[in-house]
């Protein structure tokens, strides 16, 4: 049987509140509807990702995030933020989201607890497989001051991300260099009480170095690639890579070709499936392990199909990752890692006080 897949980092909320994506339905449907009536906001790129298609391919738990843009080019749309009010209230309309798609269908359970957890895994050797959401916010400021996490917490968040990357009031972001300012360090202290994931997605690098010495709980990269491949902020190097695993943290690369190729540009050919896999190794050659590296695709979070590798059509296509890894001379039990094992591994590991 196939393995089940794990993928750290989906914008799913945003694409149904801000895009207005009916994730329930097939991803053709969306994307034929799309030819008429483009998503607002410019163009999203070709969808890639709902709920049949996760299953189809096998996608057993998702990082869903709670991602809400700055308005950093003095647009006043009523889909971005202009103060952490704004922020929390559009955070919130998508935490409902994900409480109601729960509430709604019996293949969606939100990861709240261990128990959550096993029982996803458990629908996969059943008829009845069921795709769980582990709650991750993709930038802070929704979090209007360190107080509130535990409100958060109470209603299913079970991981942060200090900073996007036009930073927050919390920390620098990739674009806005920044360390931790004082609200930031104190934020960490309290996703400490309840051993809350530390994203380290998009945080400006001294800013990581000194969440990486400060925080004890669990951490990782939900969505990152190195730096070794593309050389910019954004990019993870690989002493940081080194430090991630030193935590026993997990990094989650993406298959957005722009983060895999330097050179790659929107309308140039898509790169080959095997450019993905070469990422994956780097990690594991650089921390000496294939414990250390998952998925976290980001697909539909800014980009769609046509600025993916080839091969990737839609979620339902990351089982073929198996194969290539395979045929690098990866062992099965170090696939299974990569697929889905590090990513469980470290959730558990967060879900462990609840």
């Amino acid at each position: 049987m196939k393995p089940i897949i794990v993928d750290a980092h989906l914008d799913l909320a945003y694409n149904a509140v801000v895009l207005g994506r009916d994730l329930l339905r097939p991803v053709k449907a969306i994307r034929d509807l799309e030819v008429e009536t483009p998503p607002p906001g410019g163009p999203a790129g070709t969808c890639m990702t709902t709920l049949p298609e996760l299953l189809k391919g096998r996608v057993a738990i998702v990082g869903g995030s709670l991602f809400i843009a700055p308005d950093f080019k003095g647009s006043l749309e009523p889909r971005y933020y202009h103060t952490p009010q704004e922020a929390h209230r559009h955070a919130v309309q998508q935490l409902d989201y994900y409480r109601r798609l729960a509430d709604e269908n019996e293949q969606v359970v939100l990861i709240n607890t261990v128990a959550d957890m096993d029982a996803v895994l458990a629908s996969w050797d059943t008829e009845q497989p069921r795709l769980g959401i582990f709650i991750v916010m993709e930038g802070a400021d929704p979090i209007q001051e360190p107080g509130e996490v535990g409100w958060w917490v109470e209603r299913g968040l079970r991981g942060v991300g200090l900073s996007w990357l036009m930073g927050t009031r919390y920390a620098g972001g990739d674009t806005v260099p920044g360390p931790l300012t004082d609200e930031g360090r104190r934020l960490l202290t309290a996703m400490a009480d309840y051993n809350l994931l530390l994203d380290l997605s998009h945080l400006w690098e001294e800013a990581a170095y000194e969440a990486l010495d400060r925080y004890p709980g669990p951490v990782a990269a939900t969505h990152a690639n190195p730096r070794a491949f593309v050389d910019r902020p954004r990019m993870l190097s690989d002493r940081l890579i080194r430090r991630i695993a030193d935590c026993d943290g997990v990094m989650g690369v993406i298959p957005f070709n722009r983060m895999l190729d330097e050179n790659w540009r929107p309308g140039d050919a898509r790169l080959p499936l095997t450019r993905l896999v070469e990422v994956i190794d780097h990690v594991c050659q650089v921390t000496s392990a294939a414990r250390f590296v998952g998925l976290g695709t980001d697909f539909d979070g800014g980009f769609g199909r046509e600025a993916t590798p080839e091969g990737l059509e839609s979620g339902a296509d990351l089982g073929k990752l198996g194969a290539l890894l395979a045929e690098r001379g990866y062992a099965d039990a170090d696939v299974t890692a990569i697929l889905s094992g590090n990513w469980l591994r470290l959730m558990r590991r967060a879900l462990s006080d609840f």
